[in-house]
């Protein structure tokens, strides 16, 4: 199991999200930000909780431009959910990781 979320590029990105067999969570962070940090653990304790039934990844935003500009991303930390290789929406409700198993489950269907 891992504790760490595993960090995405933007040079990876679309071939990670595009061959998924699983939902991807992507969050988009910076370091110093006390709230992407707080997320980041969160997001940790739902991918183990979670497991092969999801892929949760983590974009810093200081090493990576690309993507986040193209999502517009404009505030700290993002949550972005991917089905199928296709962009479906930002999560909201960030903090919790009750709450934002709440936002997958509703979007997600399950």
């Amino acid at each position: 199991m891992r504790d760490k979320l595993q960090a995405v590029t933007d040079r990876e990105f679309d071939r990670v999200i595009e061959s998924s067999t699983v939902p991807v969570l992507v969050e988009f962070w910076k370091p110093g930000c006390g709230h992407c940090q707080a997320l980041m653990k969160e997001l940790e304790l739902l991918q183990q909780e979670l497991g092969e039934r999801i892929l949760i990844l983590a974009m810093n935003v200081d090493e990576e431009f690309q993507i986040p500009a193209e999502l517009e991303i404009s505030s700290l930390p993002a949550l972005a959910l991917y089905c199928n290789g296709v962009f479906m929406k930002f999560i909201g409700g960030l903090g919790k990781k009750a709450e934002v198993l709440k936002q997958l489950e509703r979007e997600l269907g399950r």
